[in-house]
């Protein structure tokens, strides 16, 4: 069964399009305010075995990054990429004989780390 919760699934497009997509009625009746709880459910049902041929994929709702030279966010993980993930890129330091780096962690769709949510700074040294 698909399962249409909230946002932009109440548009008309988007429920054609996925009718196309999996050959089926979607199922709009799911409450948003009770769809965490239901997928909660549903998941611990999964995990206890009580539940079979049931696929939860859990998504980052909002692109993940760092903030680079210049006050750019740099995405590192797009948004709706299941996870958990892994991701892997090389930067280099601003300055010659740099010893330290401050990574500033983003959550957010925004080209300026300061137009997104800072989920945390952490120093590397070395």
């Amino acid at each position: 069964e698909v399962v249409l919760v909230g946002g932009s699934t109440r548009i008309p497009k988007v429920q054609a399009v996925v009718r196309e997509l999996f050959g089926r009625e979607p199922h709009k009746g799911v409450n948003p305010d009770e769809v965490v709880s239901v997928g909660a459910a549903v998941q611990a049902g999964v995990l206890g075995g009580e539940v079979k041929d049931v696929l939860l994929l859990d998504v980052t709702p909002l692109s993940l990054g760092i903030e680079t030279l210049g006050g750019v966010n740099t995405t590192l993980i797009p948004r709706n990429t299941t996870i958990p993930t892994r991701k892997s890129e090389i930067f280099s330091t601003a300055a010659d004989s740099q010893t330290s780096v401050e990574v500033h962690v983003l959550q957010g769709e925004r080209p300026m780390a300061r137009d997104n949510r800072t989920l945390g700074k952490f120093h590397l040294v070395g």
